[in-house]
């Protein structure tokens, strides 16, 4: 007999619409698995049992039962704030600390009548691409407990990938969504700029930091992001000026599910990280880019190598972003030592930059920007390793060195990042294991709005090859 956590989370929407199980059921279902899983996985740090339990109840007696999530569990990265709940933002700073209002994402996802299960793990302040913090135990791989989870959305993907949530929430700054579904073998989307009016990114420095899902499978991914846009009457409800391009046509699931098209497709062929550091790809993330594109050709998708020109400025305009991007951090100077040394050295030099520094840096990625928009306008999508290494064992990365961290993250994940600063759309599909049974996904970005676009391709990939299936060994518990 199917176990209600092998369904796919549209599976279970639909038997929740069917009657045939509860909210309550399906919550308690998934709290059970927490309690017998998570210790092994380091996903949750927050669990809130009976305040899920409770707004399961409620929704069986208020909430129409055709809003978009109706009974799905979720959980909230710990970056994100819930009234009443503790958010500790991955520190020690902040640990214990009580919400005393919700964000804006988690009002969203409330009104689609999501039911919350705590917090997942994260980074000190998402700052990194792996979930290793001094306040909870890392965010493991459920293929293999001894590797890490990547990050920062790191506790969201080992939940969705250990079949603890049907899907999750992240946000990704420079790879946060993309680089842990990756390596735990999972759909990870980066939306547009501007796409999810409560996770836009135009609010956060450089333009870089939206909100997006992770989830097992490309129609699951749409479903989730469609209820993060969170439209009304048909229209998404813009918060500026500035938005995504929307084609319009309706809810993203159904791109996902119709999984029409044939397309232009790009190959990219370098980082703009390669001026700065050694770029190494690893033969497995060169194998899952051939896997994707013998499937591509097969299906009668055009293919065209590309290379992305640059003027060599990218890995020092990014680093120093990245300085910026911490100066905001709330720690007053007197609570600096409570930081982790990576995050107090970020957080220091970022508050050394003047003016002049900060306008030049942002001019520097806007023009990036610009080139890479218009270099990549004549694919409909360009196709990357998402990693160039396989996942990495917990305690790779180093803690106290904040130069030589930074050279590991984007040797890890040098084809994230630019991404980011180029506000485009990207999508992540594990297309392929090593040797050892570990995933490994290729990247496919999109021009901008171009979200339908990615989860077509996405979708007939996944009809292919269909990694939905695939299951950590944890999983099967």
């Amino acid at each position: 007999m199917t176990e209600l956590h092998e369904l796919s989370a549209l599976d279970q929407w639909l038997a929740l619409q069917r009657g045939e199980v509860s909210p309550s059921e399906l919550t308690a279902h998934y709290l059970e698995r927490v309690e017998k899983l998570d210790p092994q996985l380091g996903a949750f740090v927050t669990v809130t049992a009976d305040a899920a339990t409770r707004r399961a109840q409620d929704l069986e007696r208020i909430v129409p039962r055709t809003s978009a999530l109706w009974g799905l569990p979720i959980a909230d990265k710990d970056l994100t704030m819930r009234r009443g709940v503790a958010t500790g933002f991955g520190s020690r700073a902040f640990a214990g600390t009580i919400s005393p209002r919700s964000d804006e994402i988690v009002e969203v996802l409330d009104g689609a009548g999501a039911i919350s299960l705590g917090k997942t793990n994260t980074p000190e302040f998402g700052m990194h691409g792996y979930t290793e913090s001094l306040v909870a135990p890392p965010a493991r791989n459920p293929w293999d407990l001894a590797l890490g989870a990547g990050g920062s959305s790191g506790g969201a993907a080992t939940a969705v990938s250990a079949r603890l949530l049907p899907f999750a929430p992240g946000s990704d700054g420079g790879g946060s969504i993309r680089i842990p579904a990756a390596a735990c073998g999972l759909v990870g989307i980066k939306p547009s700029r501007g796409l999810v009016p409560a996770g836009s990114g135009i609010e956060s420095i450089g333009g870089l930091a939206v909100k997006g899902p992770i989830a097992r499978s490309v129609t699951d991914a749409a479903l989730l992001l469609d209820a993060m846009i969170g439209r009304r009457n048909g229209r998404i409800d813009h918060h500026f000026a500035l938005r995504s391009p929307d084609e319009n046509d309706g809810d993203l699931l159904g791109a996902a599910v119709r999984g029409e098209g044939r397309f232009s497709i790009g190959v990219l062929g370098n980082s703009p990280f390669e001026d700065g550091m050694e770029i190494r790809v690893a033969p497995e993330a060169s194998a899952a880019v051939s896997v994707a594109l013998a499937h591509l050709g097969a299906m009668g998708h055009g293919i065209e190598n590309v290379h992305l020109e640059h003027d060599g400025v990218y890995p020092d305009a990014f680093r120093t972003l990245w300085h910026i991007s911490a100066a905001s951090i709330p720690v007053d100077d007197d609570r600096l030592s409570l930081l982790e040394p990576v995050t107090r050295h970020l957080v220091q030099s970022g508050r050394q930059i003047g003016a002049r520094e900060m306008a030049e840096t942002l001019a520097v990625m806007t023009t990036f920007e610009r080139s890479v928009i218009e270099q990549f306008s004549r694919f409909d999508a360009v196709l990357t390793p998402t990693l160039a290494q396989t996942p990495r064992p917990v305690g790779s990365f180093d803690s106290e060195d904040a130069e030589r961290n930074f050279v590991q993250q984007c040797q890890y994940s040098p084809f994230t990042s630019f991404v980011n600063v180029a506000g485009l759309p990207a999508i992540t599909l594990p297309v392929a294991e090593t040797a050892d049974g570990l995933p490994m996904g290729v990247q496919l970005i999109g021009r901008p709005g171009g979200e339908s676009t990615l989860l077509s391709i996405g979708s007939q990939l996944e009809r292919r090859i269909r990694w939905q299936l695939r299951t950590p060994p944890i999983a099967a518990r």
